[in-house]
């Protein structure tokens, strides 16, 4: 019995020593492995039984353990579950459990956009890099570059998956390569905008109170949203920094995972006075924060700012979420005819106002919760005076206190 090495057939694969079928029908690929040698008369049986297997596929007889009862399993399985949709409604539930449910969603919409571009019923295995890099074409025809980096990280982290269990080829990940996006700087209010946001954006004492705490502590926005009265020492001389708001109105921890405590400056502490005297007014509630996707904490907390302060109506949420703050906060830019930047942008300004102030960057950095003060070396270096005839006064009268010390110093 001679042994033949290749096929010509159509669909007919030498696979070792045994044969394999292979034929596609409504976009999914089957393939079947017969276990019988590559001889040239098993070759022709090989081809007969594809063409009544498509033939079956086609009038609707067609029966997997009819035609091929002794396929390899992972054969018979097929490629019906290598469609790339197929394959994500695998991936995700695997993926959650190590990622909030906000997180979860931020990955089903993003993975959600690049299977719709690239095609959910095209099969992993027969992805090339041109459709990777394709898809980056695709993507950012209509989409900003945060958005689509954000996009292309989620589906790599996919198709990492799909290369580890092999229903791709290898390193199809590595082409979903982000594009290169531009450092915006911060863009800070000035003193002036601050105090036209004061007394001419805010029409209720809650709101300038609100405003101030931003502006003089670096908060973010979800932090602030989720700042109580029980977060606050009794003497105002500073705040925990222990919970945030997210869009999906859960609680979760700060972004850092870790507590943080800033100290207060003295218009931070009147803000809080007038903030804590309204909330005392409402009753505390169980906030469930979510510590990661399977660990919750319950505090026992009055929220300082809520939508029922100044509502009109009666059935209104408890606490503000990021995008109702927004709203507020575009109000309040509008009243006051400030140019409009994010809310974010209080943070921008608290940091560069104590830089421009000379703080101590360790101190800063701690402040806002950064684990060194390199972010604001990177961010805000333009506010970083290093040059000042100021600072080589301030550093000559510290080594002049240190001669007096030691005199035997050179002067």
């Amino acid at each position: 019995m001679d042994t033949v090495i290749s096929s010509n057939l159509p669909g007919i694969e030498v696979h070792g020593k045994s044969i394999r079928v292979v034929f596609m029908h409504k976009g999914v690929r089957h393939r079947h492995t017969l276990g019988i040698e590559p001889t040239k008369a098993n070759l022709k049986h090989a081809s007969r039984l594809r063409s009544a297997a498509m033939y079956a596929l086609k009038t609707g007889a067609y029966d997997e353990s009819e035609f091929f009862p002794h396929s390899r399993q992972g054969d018979q399985a097929g490629t019906a579950s290598k469609r790339l949709g197929d394959l994500s409604e695998r991936y995700m539930p695997l993926k959650a459990v190590d990622i909030t449910a906000e997180t979860q969603n931020r990955y089903q919409v993003a993975l959600n956009a690049c299977l719709n571009t690239i095609g959910r019923n095209r099969l992993a295995d027969a992805l090339i890099p041109a459709d990777i890099q394709q898809l980056r074409v695709d993507l950012i025809e209509t989409r900003a570059v945060s958005t689509v980096n954000h996009y292309l990280a989620t589906f790599a982290g996919f198709l990492y998956w799909c290369e580890q269990n092999h229903f791709c080829a290898e390193d199809l990940a590595k082409h979903c390569t982000r594009f290169t996006k531009s450092n915006k700087d911060p863009d800070p209010f000035t003193y002036q905008e601050y105090n036209a946001l004061i007394t001419k954006g805010c029409l209720h004492p809650v709101d300038a109170a609100s405003v101030t705490l931003a502006f003089y502590t670096g908060l973010r926005p979800g932090e602030l949203c989720g700042l109580a009265v029980e977060d606050i020492a009794t003497d105002l001389s500073k705040l925990t920094v222990r919970r945030s708001v997210t869009q999906s109105l859960t609680f979760k921890i700060p972004k850092t995972n870790k507590e943080r405590t800033i100290l207060l400056f003295p218009p931070a502490q009147a803000a809080l006075k007038v903030l804590i005297e309204d909330a005392l007014t409402r009753d505390a509630m169980d906030l469930e924060v979510w510590l990661n996707r399977h660990e919750s904490r319950v505090d026992r907390a009055r929220l300082l700012l809520s939508p029922k302060t100044q509502a009109r109506k009666t059935d209104v949420n408890a606490w503000y979420v990021p995008s109702a703050w927004n709203t507020k906060w575009s109000n309040l830019t509008r009243r006051a005819e400030v140019r409009h930047r994010p809310p974010y942008q209080t943070r921008h300004t608290y940091a560069c106002w104590n830089l421009t102030a000379r703080g101590n960057l360790a101190f800063i950095a701690n402040q806002m919760g950064h684990s060194d003060y390199s972010m604001l070396v990177k961010v805000y270096g333009r506010w970083i005076d290093s040059e000042s005839p100021r600072e080589l006064g301030r550093i000559w009268q510290g080594m002049k206190k240190l001669v007096q010390i030691a005199p035997n110093l050179p002067q």
